[in-house]
């Protein structure tokens, strides 16, 4: 009996020596969670489906990895149309959404995810607290990330947790190269204690009726900042988003008016910019827009310093080329080895699977 034991053993022992498990996963998420996968993530449910393209930057087949998402925040129309086109398969996505942003848990276990990835933003927020209780007794990893609230300080390492958590250390490694190498490049053109910064009002999901939505905290606050701007949202409104009256715009009169678009404010005659738009489509909608009651009355619009841009710069780490573009057009006189374009022609080539032409920028 004893040679049986002892032969069993050595035969398990080979087995293992033959076929090592694979290397448990650890790392934090931006709470200070600790975050453990048996291996790197295969099936992952993401909590923002535009985040499937912030994937692609840091992984080679990120599709492949996807096996539900969130729609609340989705791909825009012309991405998903090319991301369709190379990688049909993400119509076999499943949608784990729940009412507005609440998320189902049924769904993301019928899913069968070995890892959960969610928006800082949903941290604090009770119902979705309660999803991530359950999920969390039924064995499913969560990890928090941010390219939203605080882009600045959040990127870079909500970056790495994705790397570290899909096996795709070196991609992502090389991409961060690139984007610190970017931002080092923008921070050293405005490096002077006496630089002027204009003031700047960010009109968010700009046309329609609905005038004036912007940006207080976070988001694009911090892109203005680090391009050298003031930006009027952060007095104007509390909170990362919110409304400020058309008479309060004008009293503050910016030195600068940008104005963000997409796809998603074509049916509410807005502002129109972004993968798959046509110069006309956005021409028409940027003419439209500076030539509104109220609007034309802005100096900065009478004097041709107004700017439109693609609003879903935001959420993602391609708001370096935000960051470059307003830069340029805040300091030019600083920045003319900043080169927003090819930036973005470099990232498309190197590091995202899926080219996406269109307009996503104008200015008159």
């Amino acid at each position: 009996m004893t040679y049986w034991r002892r032969a069993a053993g050595a035969f398990a022992l080979a087995l293992l020596t033959a076929f090592p498990a694979a290397a448990e996963v650890r790392t934090e998420d931006l709470t200070g969670r600790e975050v453990v996968l048996a291996e790197p993530a295969r099936r992952i449910v993401l909590g923002e489906g535009r985040h499937l393209a912030v994937l692609g930057l840091t992984h080679e087949d990120p599709a492949s990895l996807v096996a539900g998402w969130r729609l609340s925040k989705p791909l825009d129309e012309g991405t998903l149309e090319a991301w369709r086109a190379k990688f049909p398969e993400i119509d076999a996505i499943r949608d784990v959404g729940g009412a507005g942003r609440d998320l189902s848990v049924e769904a993301i276990l019928a899913a069968d995810p070995d890892l959960v990835v969610l928006p800082l933003a949903d941290s604090g927020a009770p119902g979705l607290l309660r999803a991530r209780e359950r999920l969390e007794k039924a064995g499913v990893p969560l990890a928090y990330v941010d390219f939203f609230t605080h882009p600045e300080s959040n990127t870079i390492p909500s970056l790495r947790i994705l790397g570290t958590l899909t096996g795709s250390e070196a991609k992502t490694e090389e991409f961060i190269d690139f984007y610190e190498g970017k931002l080092k490049a923008v921070r050293a053109a405005l490096d002077d204690p006496e630089l002027q910064r204009p003031s700047v009002f960010f009109h968010v999901h700009a046309g329609g009726e609905r005038c004036c939505s912007t940006a207080g905290g976070g988001v694009f606050n911090d892109f203005i900042e680090m391009a050298g701007g003031e930006n009027l949202g952060a007095d104007l409104v509390k909170g990362v988003v919110g409304d400020a009256s058309l008479e309060s715009v004008l009293l503050a009169d910016p030195d600068f008016y940008v104005a963000t678009g997409g796809a998603h404010m074509a049916a509410r005659g807005g502002l129109v910019l972004g993968p798959g738009v046509s110069e006309e489509t956005a021409r028409a909608g940027l003419d439209k827009l500076l030539a509104s009651r109220g609007i034309a009355q802005l100096t900065a619009v009478e004097q041709g310093r107004a700017l439109g841009v693609w609003h879903l710069f935001n959420d993602s780490p391609l708001h370096v080329v935000l960051i470059e573009l307003l830069a340029k057009t805040f300091h030019p006189d600083r920045t003319a080895d900043l080169d927003p374009a090819a930036t973005l022609a470099e990232i498309e080539a190197r590091f995202s699977p899926v080219p996406t032409p269109g307009i996503y920028w104008l200015k008159p």
